[in-house]
């Protein structure tokens, strides 16, 4: 009996300390390399490649979080940019190509054209510094740095807040569209505890600019540069885009100060340090990684949509009535009638002289042009519609042209799932509007889950399928590949990996 109970507990420490084998096992690298083109002009501040690479002796998982616009399609980064990583470190460093994330902060940097080999370098320099880690999950919370770009209008429709557009009339402005202020968080530690790196996954674009303009990693380069300064230790940071497709800085169209994405990366950081220091990292159990293809439709309806965008521009065409008055005098006019709108054009006691004299020249003359003034403002914002209708209508053809020159009706996408310990993500590759994401993270199993888009590819804008049915027709909804259809299928599929990933 004492024997079997012997050899009961000796198999019961075995089991214990080989659990514990397994659970010591996660190891992590880090790596990056500067991106920047400096011979495309003036350079704010530097942007990076930074590699992530982390291993648990079954599982291979290599995350690149890169400072450009996008991975393919438009800006630098070629399409040809995944299978030229991916083929390099297979061959270089024994690495499957389905372990690669690549994300794309979004931010408009100038990046070198050879940025596919200097990722390739930042990954190799994150192999060649592989050391024992623990893991922690947390999120953090920020609201102040940014605003929804859509504007839901009181008939109905919604427009989208852009630089290159005017905004709508205020009196047609009934509601904003939501934000995601979650910050996820995954902190990495050192055996000894100390901070050995940090991801943060946030909803926003980070398009703010720097003062004199100048290439610039933006809202996001900052941010991570405060983390690395502040968490202590010399951790790296990585900041993962989320479902930002929808999502500007904070007063992004004010034209009274100059534009400045550092303090905005300032107060992100300082959200992101508040919620990293809560986190007690720990050994963890198996990291798991899921790498699917995803088929979606592509936009069958562009015909109807384009013609519809056409017939309203035609309407706001239509609309435009001759005026007797011109921007010099309108703008004398509307002077006038802001400052006394009782007695724009003379002095009161002009107005008195011509009532006693049963004479009313002036409040004739008022009224007309009042009248003038407003059937030119009404041409003002009718132009203002043609301009954005006349840059949607070109999105749209342009992916119409794309079906057609392609000749499929369908697209295929990979989706990934990484888990580490608490921690959960899934990615996708297109400009997921936020209530995509808080949709996702919604329905999502487990603590700490968290969706990413601009990852491994581009698909530009997937807005939802209610949004591609504006008929004020944002860009978001215009610049698009996929269908309506395209909404259930990536959600149903981002909770089977989720539920794949922590069961």
């Amino acid at each position: 009996m004492r024997r079997q109970m012997n050899r009961a507990i000796a198999g019961g420490v075995l089991l214990i300390a080989a659990s514990a084998q397994a659970m010591a096992a996660l190891r992590a690298g880090v790596g990056k390399a500067e991106i920047t083109d400096r011979e495309a002009g003036p350079v704010n501040d530097p942007c990076y490649a930074r590699a992530l690479v982390l291993q648990d002796g079954a599982t291979t998982a290599v995350l690149v979080s890169v400072d450009a616009v996008a991975i393919g399609e438009i800006g630098r980064i070629p399409n040809g940019y995944m299978a030229s990583v991916r083929s390099r470190l297979k061959a270089e460093a024994g690495i499957a190509p389905e372990s690669l994330i690549v994300n794309a902060s979004h931010c408009h940097c100038v990046v070198r054209r050879d940025t596919d080999a200097l990722t390739v370098e930042a990954v190799k320099q994150a192999l060649r510094g592989m050391t024992p880690v623990r893991a922690g999950a947390g999120r953090g919370r920020e609201d102040r740095v940014m605003e929804n770009r859509r504007v839901l209008l009181k008939d109905g429709t919604q427009a989208d807040m852009r630089r290159a557009y005017t905004m709508p009339p205020d009196e047609e402005v009934a509601a904003i569209g939501p934000v995601d202020p979650e910050i996820g968080l995954l902190r990495l530690d050192k055996p000894d505890g100390t901070p050995f790196a940090a991801l943060y996954n946030f909803a926003m674009h980070p398009i703010m600019g720097v003062p004199g303009g100048g290439n610039t990693a933006d809202i996001t380069g900052f941010a991570s540069q405060a983390i690395e300064e502040n968490l202590g230790g010399g951790p790296m940071a990585f900041f993962v885009q989320g479902a930002g497709g929808d999502i500007n800085p904070a007063k992004y169209k004010n034209p009274f100060q100059p534009h400045d994405a550092e303090p905005l990366g300032n107060r992100l950081a300082a959200s992101a340090l508040r919620g990293l220091r809560t986190i007690r990292t720990r050994e963890t159990g198996p990291m798991r990684l899921i790498h699917e293809k995803l088929t979606l439709p592509r936009g069958a309806d562009l015909d109807r949509r384009i013609a519809a965008a056409k017939a309203e521009r035609e309407k706001l065409v239509d609309s435009i009535a001759g005026t007797s008055i011109d921007l010099k005098t309108f703008l004398a006019l509307f002077v006038q009638h802001r400052i006394s709108a009782e007695f724009p054009s003379h002095y009161g006691h002009r107005y008195a002289h011509e009532k006693a004299a049963g004479l009313d020249g002036l409040a004739q003359m008022d009224a007309e042009n009042r009248a003038e003034m407003e059937r030119y403002v009404r041409n003002v914002r009718a132009m203002e519609k043609i301009a954005r209708l006349k840059e949607n209508i070109s999105l749209l053809e342009k992916h119409r042209a794309r079906i057609v020159a392609e000749g499929t009706s369908t697209l295929d996408v990979e989706v990934v799932g990484l888990r580490v310990g608490d921690f959960a993500m899934v990615t996708f590759p297109g400009e997921l509007t936020v209530e995509v994401g808080l949709n996702v993270k919604k329905r999502a199993p487990g603590p700490f889950s968290f969706v990413a888009g601009y990852t491994n590819g581009y698909i530009y804008y997937t807005a939802t399928a209610a949004q591609r049915n504006n008929t004020g027709f944002a860009q978001e909804d215009c610049d698009a590949m996929v269908g309506p259809g395209w909404q259930r299928l990536f959600e149903d599929k981002a909770q089977s990996v989720f539920e794949r990933l922590l069961k």
